[in-house]
Parts: C-alpha cells; structure tokens; sequence
C-alpha cells in the first residue's frame, strides 16, 4: 500500500457504509463526532481515533528489489474507528427518535459483521469489532466539547500497511577473512 493507505482505508469503508446503509450517501460522513454541528445532517459518523504499530508484523524481512538492491519492509498499522448513529431532527418524539439512532447503528454493525475482509489495492484487511469498557468509551467522548454521549460501536482495521522508500544496495560476498586466513571461492576451471 502506499503512504495513501490510512486514507484509502477510510474511503473504502464509508463507501461500503454509503452503499449499503440505505439511508442517503451525504449523511454518513468520515468525520470526529466533535466536529458535527447542530445543523449538519449526519446520521452516522465514522472517526479514526488511534493509529497503532502492528506488533505480530513489525520484524519483517526486507524486500528484494533485485539483485543489488533491498527494500525495508512495510510499516504494519493497526486502525481503530468508532462508529457512532447520530438523531435525527425531523422525529419531535425522543424515544422514536432513539430507536431509530439504535437501528441505524445495528445496520451499520451488520454490514461491517458481512463484510469481515476489505481489499485495497489487492492487499485483504480484517475488519473486526473492538470491543471497549465504557470507561475507556468515555473517556473518548469527554474530548468532544458539548456534544452528548451517543450509542457507538469500535472497530479494528488491520493490517494496513504504508510502504518504506527506503532502499539499501547490496553486494555479493566475494571473499571473508577469517582468524586462519582469507576463504575465497573456488573457481571454476575452464
């Protein structure tokens, strides 16, 4: 993947929202629930709120370009995103107004639940729920000045992966010293 990759992962997953949501496109936004304004009209939101190093993928080996040239290996990340059901204004009724916030999220957590592996750029990534304590939920929320705790669900995007431009060149071993003395290969005899 490129350095696009966090980015692309994004895109990727509002898109399968939008397409399969059945509510409109323009109201399930990648955004900080923070960010929403009263008058926005969003109806689900999708926030990358930690980037981790994948620890299982962090000593990979380096990629041979070709002969005399070495890749260094990927930078493996693990994505976290909340994913939180936003009111609508236009239900006066607020316990109307709840349930449909609960069906929009369970909609959205079904669709996520269906579509368990998402490929970008031939690279397959696992998508799975994250559950967390609702301390650790809380405290997530309390960063989002004024805005009301709102039923949200936490997902683990992995492994997605920026490429390094980073090369080393190489060359073939031709001779070791050694403590009896220099070993060179034999040569073949014409």
């Amino acid at each position: 993947m490129s350095d696009t990759a966090i980015a692309d992962v994004g895109d990727a997953l509002i898109t399968m929202l939008r397409d399969n949501m059945g509510i409109p496109p323009a109201t399930i936004m990648l955004i900080s629930p923070g960010e929403i304004e009263a008058n926005d009209n969003v109806r689900l939101s999708l926030f990358l709120y930690q980037v981790r190093e994948n620890a299982h993928l962090r000593n990979q080996e380096m990629q041979q370009i070709d002969p005399s040239h070495l890749k260094y290996p990927p930078l493996p990340l693990e994505l976290y995103y909340m994913l939180t059901a936003h009111p609508s204004t236009g239900i006066p009724d607020r316990t109307e107004r709840t349930k449909e916030e609960h069906g929009i999220l369970g909609k959205a957590m079904q669709i996520l639940y269906d579509n368990t592996m998402l490929t970008i750029s031939d690279y397959e990534l696992r998508i799975t729920l994250n559950t967390m304590s609702l301390d650790d939920m809380t405290k997530i929320w309390t960063t989002f000045q004024g805005k009301s705790f709102r039923p949200s669900a936490c997902y683990l995007v992995t492994p997605v992966k920026i490429d390094s431009m980073r090369e080393m060149s190489v060359k073939r071993v031709e001779r070791k010293e050694t403590e009896s003395g220099s070993m060179v290969p034999e040569r073949e005899e014409e």
